[in-house]
C-alpha cells in the first residue's frame, strides 16, 4: 500500500508540474500577443478614414501591429475607455486631447492624422445668413468639450457674441448633423458628411466651414503614455500604417475611396466631395508640424492654444505640461 501510495503521489507531482508549464507557456504568449494589440478609438470622421485602409489592406499586419479600430462617437466614451485602459489611444482633435491630460489621464500625441480646410462646419437653414442670426436659435454642438464646440467657441469669441446667447442642444457632432438633416433643429456645429446632406436638403445651407479659420481643427491620435514606453516597437508600426495608408490613397484613389466611404457610410463619390475639406498629414507633412523636441512645429503652439482656451471656459482647471503631451521620437 505504501508502494502503491507512492507511485500515485510521484504520478500527481509529474501532472501538476505539466499543468504548470502549461500554464505559463499559454500566459506568456497572451502577454506578448497583448503587447502587439492596440484598440483604438475613432469617431465618424472622413479624416480618419486612412485608418481602414491600413485594416483592409492588411498594412497593420504586415508592420506587425494588431488594430481594433472602436467607433465612439463621443470624447466622454473614448476618454474614459482610455483611462480604462480599455483603449490604449483614440483619434480626436488636439485640443480634445489637452482636456484629456488635463484630467489626469497621461497621454502622448503619436502622430497627426488631418487638417480640417472646410471639413467642419455649421449647417442651418436657410433664413440663418450669419453667425449673428444663431441668437436664440436651437443649435446642436457637443457642449463637453471637442473639436466641434472648440471651434464654435473661438468663432464666437472673433465675432463679440456670448456662448449664453444660442440654445444650445448637446449632441455629438455626428448626431448633430443628422438631427439637423431630420429638421429637428435650427443649425447644427459638425463635419463630414454632414455637411454635404445638410446641402441636399430643401431647407438647410453650409453657413460656414474650418476653411474660415485654418489650422484650429487639426486632429491627432494620443496613446496612454504607459503604453508608449512599454510598446514602442507596436506604437512605431502605427505610425508606419498610417503613412502608408496615406500614400496608398495618393497612388490607389479609386480602390481606397471604396474602402474609406464604405466605412463612413458614403458613396466613393459622395466621400470624395467630403474629402475636399480635409488635408491628410503624411510623413513628411508630420516631421513638419511636429518638428522636434529642441524646435518644436506648430502642434505645440495648438496645443499650448488649446490648453489657454479650455481654461478660460473653465472645462478645465489647471493647464496640462505642453511638453509633456507630444512625443516626437514615433514620426521622425
Amino acid at each position: 500500500m505504501r508502494k502503491f501510495g507512492l507511485i500515485v503521489f510521484v504520478i500527481f507531482l509529474l501532472a501538476m508540474t505539466g499543468c504548470s508549464g502549461n500554464a505559463s507557456t499559454g500566459t506568456e504568449k497572451t502577454e506578448s500577443t497583448n503587447n502587439d494589440v492596440i484598440n483604438l478609438g475613432v469617431a465618424t470622421w472622413v479624416g480618419y478614414s486612412p485608418l481602414y485602409i491600413a485594416q483592409e489592406k492588411g498594412i497593420f499586419k504586415k508592420n506587425g501591429v494588431n488594430v481594433n479600430l472602436m467607433k465612439m462617437e463621443s470624447n466622454t466614451d473614448r476618454r474614459t475607455a482610455l483611462a480604462a485602459n480599455r483603449l490604449q489611444g483614440f483619434a480626436s482633435t488636439v485640443d480634445t486631447h489637452v482636456v484629456t491630460a488635463a484630467s489626469n489621464v497621461p497621454v502622448v500625441q503619436v502622430v497627426a492624422l488631418d487638417d480640417s480646410h472646410g471639413g467642419d462646419g455649421i449647417v442651418a437653414k436657410k433664413e440663418i445668413k450669419s453667425l449673428k442670426d444663431l441668437k436664440g436659435k436651437r443649435v446642436a454642438v457637443q457642449t463637453d468639450g471637442g473639436a466641434s464646440f472648440f471651434w464654435f467657441l473661438y468663432l464666437l469669441k472673433q465675432e463679440g457674441i456670448n456662448f449664453k446667447d444660442i440654445d444650445a442642444q448637446n449632441m455629438t457632432a455626428g448626431d448633430a448633423g443628422a438631427a439637423f438633416v431630420a429638421n429637428k433643429v435650427d443649425a447644427a456645429v459638425t463635419w463630414e458628411p454632414w455637411l454635404t446632406k445638410a446641402k441636399h436638403t430643401n431647407f438647410g445651407s453650409v453657413l460656414m466651414t474650418s476653411a474660415a479659420s485654418p489650422g484650429v481643427i487639426t486632429s491627432t491620435i494620443a496613446m496612454r503614455k504607459d503604453f508608449t514606453k512599454e510598446n514602442p516597437k507596436a506604437v512605431k508600426a502605427l505610425v508606419k500604417s498610417w503613412f502608408e495608408a496615406v500614400e496608398y490613397y495618393k497612388t490607389n484613389k479609386e480602390d481606397a475611396l471604396k474602402i474609406m466611404g464604405k466605412a463612413m457610410g458614403q458613396s466613393p463619390k459622395e466621400l470624395e466631395e467630403s474629402l475636399q475639406g480635409v488635408q491628410f498629414y503624411d510623413e513628411e507633412g508630420n516631421k513638419k508640424y511636429f518638428g522636434t523636441k529642441d524646435h518644436p512645429g506648430p502642434l505645440h503652439e495648438l496645443s499650448k492654444l488649446g490648453a489657454d482656451f479650455w481654461k478660460q471656459q473653465k472645462l478645465i482647471d489647471n493647464e496640462p505640461n505642453i511638453d509633456e503631451i507630444i512625443d516626437y521620437s514615433f514620426v521622425h
